[in-house]
């Protein structure tokens, strides 16, 4: 992948590495969570759905700001990923979100994270 600019080559990157981290941390937050009903029987575990819901939300427009800086050639290197659903669970949670489906945002977390941070790990290595 070519950058017309060092500077849109480092916001790639930088945007990347947040996603990152953002993995990460949803991660260490949710390893006791066991099913979605861990989010709804306690303040706490509302709590934890709601800081979950944030981080995926900008997860997903990160990846929405390395779509449009990149003019969609990057993200097709790992068809794997479903790219839309990942910027479209923004779109729900951002403007849904009464409606945010903690079934949904659990089954993100424990299976849909380990995939994509394979992805952004592999990026941050080509660029």
């Amino acid at each position: 992948m070519e950058f017309t600019s060092f500077n849109e080559r480092n916001r790639v990157k930088s945007t990347f590495e947040q996603i990152k981290s953002a993995i990460d941390q949803l991660q260490k937050w949710n390893k006791t969570v066991t099913s979605a009903e861990d989010y709804y029987k306690s303040s706490s575990g509302m709590q934890k759905l709601a800081a979950s819901c944030m981080l995926i939300e900008a997860i997903g427009e990160g990846i929405k700001q390395i779509d449009n800086l990149t003019k969609g050639n990057l993200l097709p290197e790992r068809p794997e990923i479903p790219w839309i659903d990942v910027m479209g669970i923004r779109n729900h949670i951002a403007h849904g979100y009464f409606d945010i489906d903690g079934y949904i945002i659990f089954s993100t977390v424990k299976k849909e994270l380990d995939p994509l941070r394979d992805a952004v790990d592999y990026f941050l290595q080509i660029i």
